[in-house]
C-alpha cells in the first residue's frame, strides 16, 4: 500500500514522497519523485540499450517513406550488424544492437515458440519488402482498388499497396507491440526474469553486475522503464513530454492521456515504473509485482484504446477522404496486429492470441483490403476490441 506524505519549510518548495509498505511483509519504504536511484553517490539507472533500439527505429520508419532507399538498405538497418553505416548517427553503428532481434522475443512468449517468433520477424521482414517492391515504383500512380500508388490527404500523400494498406503504418504500429510492449510486458518485468537466476539473493545482498552500480534486478526493470522513456528529453521527469519523445508508446500512451476518458493513465504507468523500482531497492517483491501488473495493463489499453481510435476514424472519413480513411486504417491494423504482445495481469496470455488478431485484421481486409471494407465491420471490430478491455467504442473514437 502506497500512500503520499508531504513536508517541507516555508522558504521552500513542498516536496512529494510516496511511503509505501507491503502488507503481507510489513516492508516500509519511501519513493522518490523522480526516477533517481542511486547507489553510493552514482547513478544505478541505465537503458541504453532501449534508447539505441527506440532511435534505430525511428530511422527506419523515415526511411521507409523514401523511394531512394532498397530492400537491402531497409533491411539491414532492422537487423544491423555491429560497424555496418546502415544509419545516420554514428553511434548507432558502432552498436551491436538492432530492433529485429528483440521481436518478438520475449521470455515468456517466445522462449518456447521459436517458430512463432520466427514467422512474425519474418512479416515485419515482408512490409519493408513489399513497400519497396509494391508502392516504391508506383509512387507516382494514382492508387485505385487492386492499384497501389498515392491518394491524396488533407495532411499529405499516402502510398499505399493495392488493398490500400501503407505498410509503413503497418510495420511502425505492429513494432510498438513486437519490441516496446512484448519486451517491456513479457520479458523485463516478468518473474521470469526478474527473478532468473541468482536475481533475487543478489539484489537482497546488494550484489552488483560486474563494473556496475546496479543490481541484476534493478537493471532488468529499467530497460522496461527504457521502452518507454528511452528517449525523453528528462528521463527523470518524462511526463512533462509525454507523447513528445518518440513515435512509439510514449507518443500513444501520451495521446491516450489527452483524451479526458482516460486522463491519468500516464501518471499510473510513471507511479507504476517508479514505486515498482523503489520495491526493489527495498527487497518487496510482492509491491514489485503488483505496480508490474498495473504496467502490463495499462500499457495493453494503450493499444487497444488506439486501435479502436483508427479504426473509428477510418470510419468517419471513409466517404469523403480515402487516403485519411485509409491511413487511419492502416494505423489501426499496426496496433490491432500489436494486441497479441498484450498482457492480462495476473495470467501468462494476452487479451487477443495471434489467431484472434489474424481473423480480426483478415475480416477487415477481406477480399478487396481497404475499399471493400464497411462501416459495420469496422463497428464489429471495434465492439470486439472495447468489450474485451471494458471500455466503450465512443470514448475512445473521441
Amino acid at each position: 500500500m502506497c500512500k503520499v506524505l508531504r513536508s517541507g519549510l516555508l522558504s521552500l518548495a513542498i516536496a512529494t514522497m510516496v511511503s509505501c509498505q507491503s502488507d503481507d511483509e510489513g516492508i516500509d519504504f519511501d519513493v522518490p519523485t523522480s526516477y533517481v536511484f542511486e547507489r553510493e553517490g552514482s547513478s544505478s539507472v541505465s537503458f541504453d540499450g532501449q534508447t539505441t533500439r527506440i532511435a534505430m527505429s525511428e530511422e527506419i520508419i523515415t526511411a521507409l517513406k523514401d523511394d531512394a532507399n532498397t530492400t537491402a538498405s531497409l533491411l539491414a538497418m532492422y537487423d544491423h550488424q555491429q560497424g555496418a553505416d546502415d544509419f545516420s548517427n554514428a553511434e548507432l553503428n558502432d552498436s551491436d544492437k538492432n530492433p529485429r532481434s528483440k521481436t518478438a522475443a520475449s521470455s515468456d512468449y517466445f522462449s518456447a515458440n521459436a517458430t512463432a517468433s520466427a514467422a512474425f520477424k519474418s512479416a515485419m521482414d515482408s512490409y519493408i519488402t513489399d513497400q519497396v517492391t509494391e508502392v516504391f515504383p508506383n509512387y507516382g500512380v494514382q492508387a485505385a482498388a487492386g492499384t497501389a500508388g498515392q491518394l491524396a490527404d488533407g495532411d499529405g500523400i499516402r502510398y499505399v499497396n493495392a488493398q490500400g494498406l501503407e505498410y509503413n503504418q503497418m510495420f511502425a504500429k505492429s513494432l510498438i507491440g513486437a519490441l516496446m510492449t512484448d519486451q517491456i510486458l513479457n520479458n523485463y518485468l516478468s518473474t521470469t526474469v526478474l527473478d532468473g537466476g541468482t536475481n533475487v539473493a543478489d539484489n537482497d545482498a546488494g550484489t552488483v553486475e560486474e563494473s556496475k552500480s546496479y543490481t541484476s534486478m534493478e537493471h532488468k526493470w529499467d530497460e522496461a522503464y527504457g521502452y518507454v522513456y528511452g528517449q525523453s528529453q528528462d528521463p527523470a521527469n518524462p511526463n512533462v513530454t509525454i507523447g513528445e519523445d518518440d513515435s512509439f508508446l510514449n507518443e500513444y500512451i501520451g495521446k491516450v492521456d489527452q483524451d479526458e476518458d482516460f486522463s491519468g493513465i500516464a501518471e499510473e504507468i510513471f507511479q507504476g515504473y517508479l514505486i515498482g523500482r523503489a520495491a526493489i531497492v527495498a527487497g518487496d517483491y510482492q509491491t514489485r509485482n503488483e505496480q508490474a501488473e498495473i504496467i502490463q495493463e495499462n500499457i495493453s489499453l494503450v493499444l487497444a484504446v488506439r486501435g479502436v481510435y483508427y479504426l473509428q476514424s477510418g470510419k468517419e472519413k471513409l466517404d469523403t477522404n480515402k487516403g485519411g480513411a485509409f491511413h487511419a486504417l492502416s494505423e489501426a491494423l499496426g496496433f490491432i496486429n500489436s494486441l497479441q504482445f498484450t498482457r492480462v495481469p495476473g495470467t501468462d496470455h494476452p487479451y487477443f492470441t495471434q489467431e484472434e488478431v489474424d481473423t480480426m485484421i483478415a475480416s477487415l481486409l477481406g477480399t478487396e483490403g481497404f475499399w471493400g471494407i464497411s462501416k459495420e465491420t469496422l463497428d464489429d471490430v471495434s465492439d470486439t476490441i472495447a468489450d474485451k478491455f471494458n471500455f466503450s467504442v465512443a470514448k475512445a473514437a473521441d
